[in-house]
């Protein structure tokens, strides 16, 4: 298809009416050249207090088994995977906690798998396996090393109990990312509890060169950007979804051949870039190989997912400019290129200074929390 066949779609209106940067063309672009990440599971026993293991009492594959601590056997109960998509698996289903609980002291189980938030869990390299949506980690109940014994999510507090020696992930999980959680929680402290630390960090699995390319300097100069930009759109990470509700049902563009199968008003801004639009719920959704289009509530009730809709907009569109902002910091074209390809057709050349002065202000706050220069070309 020729390219000036190609349609221009409305440029993004800010947190409280937008219409979205994308364009069809990046659509295109994504849908055909980007995949998602393809990985084989790894497997294997999780073991924890006592040495003992994660075990499906029964040996059930019934939704609602219990999931407990046990002597380990070397049976199918036992035997984890993790696909790389967030997920723990076992006898062809998840770890889930039950009734997407996120308070201390709620029970996991074994359930279909439905991408839903409670089925999400991030192995970290301090051997816990939190559960970003509660920000809670698995659990022994009662420090109880008494075989079937009952799991359960409670507040990370390090102990013995929490701590887990599990299959490392079938995808790709970068290390030593440049912002730590205290420094993240500098950032934000007022945020909604929605967006985790830990479901950020769960998210960068899905583009592991995004604050991984370059100088030091560089890496924490593209996590700063990425951050305040978020902020920016967010309101400081306080709001999940558009505050406009009236502007809900004007995001289905009824033209494309796949439609609002959600709903004609269900493609609403979400997340830290508050995606909008069902042919950008689409592209997402295919680039990250989740189904954002059918369902597209993912993006406000799992964080893992809402950031990586973030990042894939950051590492894989040009918006509004000439670079995406993930080239733009790496090859130190300057901060102010990153506002252009976000809201640059409302924001750069003088159209609205106020709103890019508030987007370089945390930029410059946050690489001063980071301990780097913000470097040149801050504006656009």
């Amino acid at each position: 298809m020729p390219f000036s066949a190609l349609r221009q779609l409305p440029a993004r209106h800010g947190l409280f009416g937008r219409s979205a940067v994308f364009t069809v063309l990046a659509a295109l672009v994504i849908a055909l050249f980007v995949t998602a990440p393809t990985a084989s599971a790894a497997e294997g026993r999780i073991t924890g207090l006592a040495g003992k293991c994660v075990d499906i009492a029964g040996a059930s594959s019934a939704n609602g088994t219990a999931v407990q601590l046990y002597d380990c056997n070397g049976t199918n109960a036992q035997l984890w995977s993790n696909p790389g998509d967030g997920t723990l698996r076992a006898l062809g289903k998840c770890l889930d906690v039950v009734e997407h609980g996120t308070a201390d002291g709620s029970s996991v189980q074994l359930w279909d798998c439905t991408g839903g938030a409670n089925q999400q869990w991030v192995v970290t390299a301090a051997r816990d396996i939190v559960n970003p949506a509660a920000d809670k980690c698995l659990d022994v109940r009662g420090n109880d090393s008494t075989n079937a014994t009952r799991l359960q999510i409670w507040t990370c507090s390090g102990n013995p109990n929490q701590k887990w020696t599990a299959p490392a992930s079938g995808g790709t999980t970068p290390a030593g990312f440049v912002v730590s959680e205290a420094q993240f929680n500098q950032m934000f402290p007022n945020r909604n509890s929605f967006y985790t630390y830990s479901g950020l960090v769960q998210a960068l699995s899905s583009y592991p060169g995004f604050a991984k390319t370059g100088s030091d300097t560089v890496r924490k100069q593209e996590a700063a950007a990425f951050l305040a930009n978020v902020d920016h759109e967010t309101g400081h990470l306080v709001y999940v979804v558009e505050q406009n509700t009236a502007n809900y049902p004007h995001y289905c563009d009824a033209s494309q051949s796949y439609g609002c199968p959600a709903g004609q008003a269900a493609y609403y801004g979400r997340g830290p870039i508050q995606l909008s639009w069902n042919f950008n719920y689409k592209a997402a959704g295919d680039a990250l190989g989740i189904d954002l289009l059918g369902n597209p509530w993912l993006v406000q009730n799992n964080a893992a997912v809402a950031w990586r809709t973030g990042l894939w907009f950051w590492n894989t569109s040009t918006g509004a400019g000439t670079m995406t902002p993930h080239n733009a910091m790496v090859n130190q074209a300057g901060f102010g290129q990153t506002i252009r390809a976000i809201n640059g057709a409302l924001e750069c050349d003088g159209r609205n200074p106020a709103q890019v002065q508030a987007r370089v202000s945390a930029y410059q706050k946050f690489t001063g929390i980071l301990g780097v220069a913000p470097g040149a070309n801050l504006y656009c």
